[in-house]
Protein backbone atom coordinates (compact mmCIF):
# COMPACT_ATOMS: atom_id res chain seq x y z
CA UNK A 1 0.00 0.00 0.00
CA UNK A 2 1.08 3.65 -0.58
CA UNK A 3 -0.50 7.10 0.58
CA UNK A 4 -1.91 8.54 -2.73
CA UNK A 5 -4.10 11.93 -3.20
CA UNK A 6 -6.62 11.08 -6.42
CA UNK A 7 -3.78 12.50 -8.82
CA UNK A 8 -1.28 10.19 -8.10
CA UNK A 9 -4.06 7.32 -7.48
CA UNK A 10 -4.82 8.23 -11.61
CA UNK A 11 -1.19 8.06 -12.52
CA UNK A 12 -0.56 5.05 -10.75
CA UNK A 13 -3.54 3.09 -12.67
CA UNK A 14 -1.84 4.50 -15.86
CA UNK A 15 1.74 3.61 -15.79
CA UNK A 16 0.51 0.53 -14.29
CA UNK A 17 -1.66 -0.20 -17.48
CA UNK A 18 0.83 1.14 -19.81
CA UNK A 19 3.68 -0.93 -18.27
CA UNK A 20 1.06 -4.30 -18.21
CA UNK A 21 -0.21 -4.18 -21.54
CA UNK A 22 1.31 -3.18 -24.99
CA UNK A 23 -1.42 -1.34 -26.45
CA UNK A 24 -2.14 0.97 -23.97
CA UNK A 25 -1.02 4.40 -24.42
CA UNK A 26 -1.93 7.97 -23.09
CA UNK A 27 -2.81 11.48 -25.03
CA UNK A 28 -4.20 15.16 -25.14
CA UNK A 29 -3.13 18.12 -24.88
CA UNK A 30 -0.14 19.07 -22.95
CA UNK A 31 -0.72 15.11 -21.90
CA UNK A 32 3.00 14.44 -22.62
CA UNK A 33 6.29 16.80 -21.50
CA UNK A 34 3.92 18.91 -19.21
CA UNK A 35 2.24 16.05 -17.83
CA UNK A 36 -1.24 17.55 -17.95
CA UNK A 37 -3.06 20.73 -16.63
CA UNK A 38 -3.62 19.04 -13.20
CA UNK A 39 -0.61 16.78 -13.17
CA UNK A 40 -2.24 13.48 -13.99
CA UNK A 41 -0.16 11.99 -16.72
CA UNK A 42 3.16 13.46 -15.01
CA UNK A 43 5.93 11.33 -15.57
CA UNK A 44 4.46 9.22 -17.73
CA UNK A 45 6.59 10.11 -21.08
CA UNK A 46 9.99 10.38 -19.25
CA UNK A 47 9.22 6.89 -18.02
CA UNK A 48 7.78 4.89 -21.17
CA UNK A 49 8.71 7.11 -23.90
CA UNK A 50 7.06 9.44 -26.40
CA UNK A 51 4.87 7.09 -28.18
CA UNK A 52 3.35 5.60 -25.11
CA UNK A 53 2.67 9.30 -23.59
CA UNK A 54 2.39 12.13 -26.03
CA UNK A 55 1.16 15.89 -26.71
CA UNK A 56 -1.34 16.61 -29.20
CA UNK A 57 -3.02 19.99 -31.01
CA UNK A 58 -5.67 21.35 -28.98
CA UNK A 59 -8.16 19.86 -31.06
CA UNK A 60 -10.67 17.91 -29.09
CA UNK A 61 -12.35 16.27 -31.86
CA UNK A 62 -9.06 15.08 -33.41
CA UNK A 63 -8.20 13.33 -30.10
CA UNK A 64 -11.03 11.76 -29.77
CA UNK A 65 -10.98 10.54 -33.42
CA UNK A 66 -7.46 9.68 -33.71
CA UNK A 67 -8.16 7.30 -30.55
CA UNK A 68 -11.32 6.16 -32.04
CA UNK A 69 -9.29 5.07 -35.03
CA UNK A 70 -6.07 3.42 -33.26
CA UNK A 71 -8.96 1.51 -30.95
CA UNK A 72 -10.88 -0.16 -34.02
CA UNK A 73 -7.11 -1.14 -35.20
CA UNK A 74 -6.83 -3.20 -31.64
CA UNK A 75 -5.06 -0.64 -29.15
CA UNK A 76 -6.21 0.91 -25.99
CA UNK A 77 -6.09 5.01 -25.79
CA UNK A 78 -6.49 6.54 -22.64
CA UNK A 79 -7.83 10.45 -23.97
CA UNK A 80 -7.24 13.60 -21.79
CA UNK A 81 -9.30 15.85 -22.76
CA UNK A 82 -8.20 19.15 -20.58
CA UNK A 83 -11.25 19.71 -18.67
CA UNK A 84 -14.99 18.55 -19.54
CA UNK A 85 -16.13 21.69 -20.70
CA UNK A 86 -14.12 21.23 -23.81
CA UNK A 87 -15.62 18.18 -25.00
CA UNK A 88 -17.88 19.10 -26.62
CA UNK A 89 -16.43 19.65 -30.55
CA UNK A 90 -15.43 16.01 -29.78
CA UNK A 91 -19.25 15.00 -28.72
CA UNK A 92 -20.05 14.34 -32.44
CA UNK A 93 -17.07 11.58 -32.39
CA UNK A 94 -18.20 9.97 -29.43
CA UNK A 95 -22.24 9.90 -30.01
CA UNK A 96 -22.14 9.02 -33.68
CA UNK A 97 -18.76 6.80 -34.05
CA UNK A 98 -17.28 5.93 -30.49
CA UNK A 99 -21.02 4.69 -29.07
CA UNK A 100 -22.08 2.96 -32.58
CA UNK A 101 -19.41 1.19 -34.30
CA UNK A 102 -20.10 -1.61 -32.13
CA UNK A 103 -23.38 -1.95 -32.93
CA UNK A 104 -22.88 -0.80 -36.61
CA UNK A 105 -20.45 -3.72 -37.16
CA UNK A 106 -22.89 -6.31 -35.64
CA UNK A 107 -19.78 -6.98 -32.75
CA UNK A 108 -17.27 -7.10 -35.46
CA UNK A 109 -15.24 -3.87 -34.17
CA UNK A 110 -14.78 -2.20 -30.80
CA UNK A 111 -13.69 0.96 -29.14
CA UNK A 112 -11.50 0.64 -26.22
CA UNK A 113 -11.17 3.96 -25.36
CA UNK A 114 -11.28 5.71 -22.30
CA UNK A 115 -11.88 9.24 -21.96
CA UNK A 116 -10.46 10.89 -18.90
CA UNK A 117 -11.54 14.82 -18.40
CA UNK A 118 -11.94 17.08 -14.99
CA UNK A 119 -15.08 17.92 -14.49
CA UNK A 120 -17.04 19.77 -11.26
CA UNK A 121 -17.00 22.58 -9.60
CA UNK A 122 -15.60 24.02 -6.51
CA UNK A 123 -12.34 25.92 -7.62
CA UNK A 124 -13.61 29.12 -9.39
CA UNK A 125 -13.48 27.92 -12.58
CA UNK A 126 -16.52 30.11 -13.64
CA UNK A 127 -18.71 28.96 -16.54
CA UNK A 128 -16.47 27.14 -18.89
CA UNK A 129 -14.36 25.13 -16.28
CA UNK A 130 -17.18 23.61 -13.82
CA UNK A 131 -19.80 22.09 -15.69
CA UNK A 132 -20.98 18.80 -14.70
CA UNK A 133 -22.53 16.97 -18.11
CA UNK A 134 -22.77 13.78 -17.25
CA UNK A 135 -26.25 13.02 -18.27
CA UNK A 136 -25.17 14.18 -21.87
CA UNK A 137 -23.06 11.15 -21.93
CA UNK A 138 -25.49 8.79 -19.93
CA UNK A 139 -28.60 9.38 -22.35
CA UNK A 140 -26.33 7.78 -25.29
CA UNK A 141 -26.41 4.41 -25.44
CA UNK A 142 -22.78 2.03 -26.17
CA UNK A 143 -21.30 4.88 -23.65
CA UNK A 144 -20.29 3.95 -20.19
CA UNK A 145 -19.89 6.56 -17.44
CA UNK A 146 -17.83 6.46 -14.67
CA UNK A 147 -17.02 9.66 -11.42
CA UNK A 148 -14.79 8.15 -8.71
CA UNK A 149 -14.80 10.05 -5.27
CA UNK A 150 -11.40 8.46 -3.43
CA UNK A 151 -7.89 7.89 -4.56
CA UNK A 152 -8.65 4.11 -3.72
CA UNK A 153 -11.58 3.85 -6.15
CA UNK A 154 -10.25 6.36 -8.49
CA UNK A 155 -7.70 3.96 -9.94
CA UNK A 156 -9.39 0.47 -9.20
CA UNK A 157 -12.46 1.98 -11.83
CA UNK A 158 -9.86 3.76 -14.18
CA UNK A 159 -7.78 0.18 -14.73
CA UNK A 160 -11.15 -1.24 -15.30
CA UNK A 161 -12.31 0.79 -17.74
CA UNK A 162 -8.83 1.06 -19.36
CA UNK A 163 -9.79 -2.58 -19.66
CA UNK A 164 -13.08 -2.42 -21.04
CA UNK A 165 -14.09 -3.09 -24.74
CA UNK A 166 -16.70 -0.27 -24.73
CA UNK A 167 -15.89 3.25 -24.50
CA UNK A 168 -16.07 5.11 -21.07
CA UNK A 169 -16.08 8.59 -20.44
CA UNK A 170 -14.42 8.78 -16.62
CA UNK A 171 -14.95 12.17 -15.12
CA UNK A 172 -12.68 13.17 -12.34
CA UNK A 173 -14.12 15.75 -9.71
CA UNK A 174 -10.99 18.39 -9.69
CA UNK A 175 -11.90 19.39 -6.65
CA UNK A 176 -11.32 16.42 -4.99
CA UNK A 177 -7.98 15.94 -6.49
CA UNK A 178 -5.57 16.88 -3.51
CA UNK A 179 -7.98 16.09 -1.01
CA UNK A 180 -11.78 15.16 0.52
CA UNK A 181 -13.79 18.14 0.04
CA UNK A 182 -16.57 18.39 3.02
CA UNK A 183 -18.10 21.17 1.40
CA UNK A 184 -17.95 24.23 3.78
CA UNK A 185 -15.86 26.56 1.45
CA UNK A 186 -14.34 28.67 4.37
CA UNK A 187 -12.45 25.33 5.73
CA UNK A 188 -9.26 23.88 3.85
CA UNK A 189 -9.45 20.87 2.00
CA UNK A 190 -8.05 18.00 3.94
CA UNK A 191 -5.07 16.01 2.90
CA UNK A 192 -6.16 12.59 1.26
CA UNK A 193 -3.64 11.13 3.57
CA UNK A 194 -5.86 12.03 6.57
CA UNK A 195 -8.41 9.36 5.23
CA UNK A 196 -8.73 5.66 4.49
CA UNK A 197 -9.33 5.64 0.68
CA UNK A 198 -5.84 7.41 0.92
CA UNK A 199 -4.51 3.56 1.06
CA UNK A 200 -4.06 2.30 -2.31
CA UNK A 201 -2.30 -0.72 -3.76
CA UNK A 202 0.86 0.15 -5.99
CA UNK A 203 0.50 -2.72 -8.69
CA UNK A 204 -2.82 -3.79 -10.63
CA UNK A 205 -6.17 -4.06 -9.43
CA UNK A 206 -9.64 -3.64 -10.73
CA UNK A 207 -12.79 -2.34 -9.28
CA UNK A 208 -15.51 -3.71 -11.44
CA UNK A 209 -17.87 -1.28 -12.93
CA UNK A 210 -21.94 -1.26 -12.48
CA UNK A 211 -20.92 -1.44 -8.55
CA UNK A 212 -21.78 1.16 -6.05
CA UNK A 213 -20.21 1.09 -2.46
CA UNK A 214 -22.06 2.34 1.04
CA UNK A 215 -20.42 5.06 2.26
CA UNK A 216 -22.26 5.28 5.22
CA UNK A 217 -25.13 3.45 6.76
CA UNK A 218 -28.43 4.23 8.40
CA UNK A 219 -32.06 3.93 8.21
CA UNK A 220 -33.49 7.33 7.81
CA UNK A 221 -33.07 7.98 4.31
CA UNK A 222 -31.06 7.12 1.05
CA UNK A 223 -28.91 9.84 -0.17
CA UNK A 224 -27.76 8.87 -3.89
CA UNK A 225 -24.49 10.49 -5.04
CA UNK A 226 -21.38 10.76 -6.63
CA UNK A 227 -17.84 12.27 -6.85
CA UNK A 228 -17.84 15.68 -4.68
CA UNK A 229 -21.22 15.05 -3.41
CA UNK A 230 -20.34 11.87 -1.87
CA UNK A 231 -17.94 13.47 0.79
CA UNK A 232 -20.67 16.60 1.21
CA UNK A 233 -23.52 14.30 2.33
CA UNK A 234 -21.60 12.57 4.48
CA UNK A 235 -20.76 15.77 6.09
CA UNK A 236 -24.32 16.41 6.49
CA UNK A 237 -25.31 13.79 7.84
CA UNK A 238 -23.10 13.67 10.24
CA UNK A 239 -23.35 17.60 11.36
CA UNK A 240 -27.22 17.28 11.32
CA UNK A 241 -27.47 14.20 13.39
CA UNK A 242 -29.48 12.15 10.29
CA UNK A 243 -29.34 8.90 9.97
CA UNK A 244 -28.65 9.06 6.86
CA UNK A 245 -27.49 6.26 3.97
CA UNK A 246 -25.36 7.63 1.33
CA UNK A 247 -24.67 5.56 -1.71
CA UNK A 248 -21.93 6.56 -3.87
CA UNK A 249 -22.78 5.16 -7.28
CA UNK A 250 -19.10 5.38 -8.62
CA UNK A 251 -20.44 4.61 -11.97
CA UNK A 252 -23.71 5.70 -14.01
CA UNK A 253 -24.10 3.34 -16.31
CA UNK A 254 -23.85 0.97 -15.77
CA UNK A 255 -25.77 1.21 -12.38
CA UNK A 256 -25.98 -0.78 -10.06
CA UNK A 257 -29.72 -0.52 -8.80
CA UNK A 258 -29.63 -3.47 -6.65
CA UNK A 259 -27.75 -1.26 -3.98
CA UNK A 260 -29.96 1.54 -5.09
CA UNK A 261 -33.37 -0.42 -4.65
CA UNK A 262 -32.25 -2.75 -1.29
CA UNK A 263 -31.49 1.00 0.49
CA UNK A 264 -34.36 2.93 -0.64
CA UNK A 265 -36.24 -0.47 0.55
CA UNK A 266 -34.46 -0.10 3.76
CA UNK A 267 -34.89 3.24 5.13
CA UNK A 268 -38.33 3.74 2.54
CA UNK A 269 -37.28 7.31 2.12
CA UNK A 270 -34.79 8.87 -1.35
CA UNK A 271 -32.70 11.91 -1.80
CA UNK A 272 -30.62 11.96 -5.01
CA UNK A 273 -27.66 14.79 -4.55
CA UNK A 274 -25.52 16.29 -7.91
CA UNK A 275 -23.65 18.86 -8.73
CA UNK A 276 -25.16 19.73 -12.24
CA UNK A 277 -28.61 21.59 -12.95
CA UNK A 278 -31.73 20.02 -12.02
CA UNK A 279 -33.44 20.01 -15.35
CA UNK A 280 -32.52 17.07 -17.41
CA UNK A 281 -30.19 16.20 -14.76
CA UNK A 282 -29.12 12.19 -14.19
CA UNK A 283 -30.93 12.85 -11.05
CA UNK A 284 -34.48 12.88 -12.79
CA UNK A 285 -33.33 9.19 -14.38
CA UNK A 286 -32.48 7.89 -10.73
CA UNK A 287 -35.63 8.78 -9.14
CA UNK A 288 -37.78 8.04 -11.57
CA UNK A 289 -36.04 3.88 -11.15
CA UNK A 290 -36.63 5.05 -6.93
CA UNK A 291 -40.22 5.39 -8.03
CA UNK A 292 -40.61 2.52 -10.55
CA UNK A 293 -38.51 -0.37 -8.30
CA UNK A 294 -39.49 0.90 -4.44
CA UNK A 295 -43.04 2.26 -5.22
CA UNK A 296 -44.64 -0.03 -1.97
CA UNK A 297 -41.81 1.11 0.06
CA UNK A 298 -42.00 4.89 -0.31
CA UNK A 299 -42.84 7.10 2.78
CA UNK A 300 -42.38 10.14 0.64
CA UNK A 301 -41.70 11.85 -2.47
CA UNK A 302 -38.01 11.81 -3.87
CA UNK A 303 -36.14 14.78 -3.00
CA UNK A 304 -33.32 16.67 -5.24
CA UNK A 305 -30.74 18.92 -4.08
CA UNK A 306 -28.86 20.05 -7.52
CA UNK A 307 -27.03 22.34 -9.19
CA UNK A 308 -28.98 25.35 -10.07
CA UNK A 309 -30.27 25.88 -13.98
CA UNK A 310 -27.73 28.22 -14.80
CA UNK A 311 -24.35 28.53 -16.00
CA UNK A 312 -22.23 28.38 -13.00
CA UNK A 313 -21.30 31.64 -11.57
CA UNK A 314 -17.36 32.53 -11.12
CA UNK A 315 -18.54 35.52 -8.81
CA UNK A 316 -20.94 33.49 -6.85
CA UNK A 317 -19.20 30.05 -6.79
CA UNK A 318 -20.49 29.51 -3.40
CA UNK A 319 -23.97 30.51 -3.39
CA UNK A 320 -24.08 27.63 -6.60
CA UNK A 321 -21.70 25.29 -4.80
CA UNK A 322 -24.08 22.38 -2.83
CA UNK A 323 -23.02 22.30 0.43
CA UNK A 324 -23.95 20.36 3.72
CA UNK A 325 -26.24 22.74 4.73
CA UNK A 326 -28.65 22.28 1.63
CA UNK A 327 -28.04 18.63 1.88
CA UNK A 328 -29.21 18.65 5.11
CA UNK A 329 -32.48 20.32 4.52
CA UNK A 330 -33.49 18.39 1.75
CA UNK A 331 -33.08 15.19 4.43
CA UNK A 332 -35.26 17.06 6.71
CA UNK A 333 -37.88 17.75 3.59
CA UNK A 334 -37.62 14.32 3.02
CA UNK A 335 -37.85 13.50 6.37
CA UNK A 336 -41.01 15.61 7.39
CA UNK A 337 -43.14 14.54 4.35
Amino acid sequence: MANMNMIQALNSAMDVMIERDPKVLVFGEDAGYFGGVFRVTDGLQKKHGMTRCFDTPISEGGIVAAGIGMAVYGLRPVLEIQFVDYIFPAYDQLVSEAAKIRWRSAGGYTVPITVRTPYGGGIFGGQTHSQSPESLFTHIAGLKTVIPSTPYDAKGLLISAIEMNDPVIFLEPKRLYNGPFNGHHDQPVVPWSKHPASDVPEGYYTIPLGKAATVREGDAVTVLCYGTMVHVAVTAAEESGIDAEVIDLRTLVPLDLEAIVASVKKTGRCLVVHEAPETSGYGAELATLVQKHCFYHLEAPVERVCGYDTPYPHAFEWDYFIGPDRVAAGMRLTLER
